[in-house]
């Protein structure tokens, strides 16, 4: 992201997308995106995992960029492609203030019961194992913008973060108390093509009876499970309910799983929370799907839940979409990253 100091607004210059071209073909992508960019003041980049150290949005210089490519192998979708991302655009503007901010960071505030592993204490202080979170940028726009619609911040709220990746988090008062995924983000909620949580004495049993490798398995959870893995039909949501709307039994169950997941999860988070005062929908299927939107928010009406079914239908903006009546409001609000990036550019230096 691009940001100008002088109107601190991110400037709308355009997209460029090398989702769909080779691998090796990315580098080159983005340094001819980078040579389109006019002259500016900072740029500021999302990374995912900042590990133990970066609670909060930096400034880049060669010991910060090294870190994050070793956290690598915790986020290894991630933040190889910010490291890519931060190389390209340190050469494109060599004296222009390149700044990380981190998903991670939000979830700071984890309390050490919600961030710490039940395994051997000594694993946790000698390896630094945490519970970290991810879309911590998105949830912390997300707490914002609800804010802004509802004149304040509800004292408890839990945020879907759903798209390609999926996280719930539980916050009090607009703080993080708990979150879905953890030392990496593939623990949590079913994905598009990550698998979410799975017992690990089933990869144990993989591994020693089918002679599944560790890489094997990082392969298949993080790029070949989720919507994907079980509907053989596609990650894309929009194809996997198109399938099951026309009887393909795979993707009925795809769907059904998927729900199914986000719902639980909720409700661990309503229990953690003694109640809920808002339910916010976000990320690319957040925002777009009412058709999982109404299908997750039907089971929670024991708390009182209640949707408004044509405003959940006829959504375009952000808006509440809950029933008068309900006792929860339900928002779904559409996913700014890069304002929530832009926000922490001005704290980590002096624009002038």
């Amino acid at each position: 992201m691009v940001l100008d100091a002088q109107s601190e607004a991110v400037q709308d210059k355009g997209e460029a997308s090398w989702e769909d071209s080779g691998v090796g073909r990315h580098d080159v992508e983005l340094e001819a995106a980078l040579e389109r960019m006019p002259e500016v003041h900072a740029v500021g980049h999302r990374v995912v995992h900042g590990g133990s150290r970066f609670r909060e949005a930096v400034v880049v210089d060669d010991g910060v960029r090294d870190q994050i490519l070793q956290l690598a192998e915790l986020a290894p979708l991630h933040n190889p492609a910010a490291v890519a991302g931060i190389d390209a655009a340190r050469a494109r503007f060599p004296s222009v203030p390149q700044v990380a901010a981190f998903d991670t960071a939000f979830h700071a505030t984890l309390p050490q019961a919600a961030a710490v592993y039940p395994v051997p204490w000594q694993w946790t202080l000698r390896w630094g194992l945490r519970r970290f979170g991810f879309h911590g940028l998105s949830v912390e726009y997300a707490v914002r913008r609800t804010a802004a619609l509802l004149n304040g911040v509800p004292h408890r709220m839990v945020v879907c973060h759903l798209g390609a990746g999926c996280s719930i988090t539980a916050l009090v008062d607009g703080r993080s108390v708990d979150t879905s995924m953890g030392f990496t983000p593939l623990e949590g909620v079913m994905m598009a093509r990550r698998s979410g949580s799975v017992d690990p004495g089933l990869l144990l049993y993989l591994m020693r009876q089918h002679g599944l490798t560790a890489a094997d398995l990082e392969t298949a959870l993080n790029e070949r499970s989720g919507l994907l893995g079980v509907s053989e039909v596609s990650a894309d949501l929009r194809q996997v309910l198109a399938a099951a709307e026309a009887g393909n039994a795979l993707a009925q169950l795809a769907r059904d799983l998927f729900v199914r997941r986000i719902v639980g999860s909720i409700g661990s988070m309503i229990a953690m929370l003694a109640g809920l005062d808002a339910l916010i929908f976000t990320g690319g299927i957040g925002e777009h799907s009412d058709v999982i939107r109404a299908a997750v928010c039907d089971p929670l009406t024991y708390i009182r839940l209640a949707v408004d079914a044509q405003a959940n239908a006829e959504r375009r903006d952000d808006a509440d979409i809950a029933a008068p009546a309900s006792a929860v409001r339900i928002l779904v609000i559409t996913a700014r990253e890069d304002l929530s990036i832009l926000r922490h550019v001005p704290l980590v230096f002096d624009w002038h």
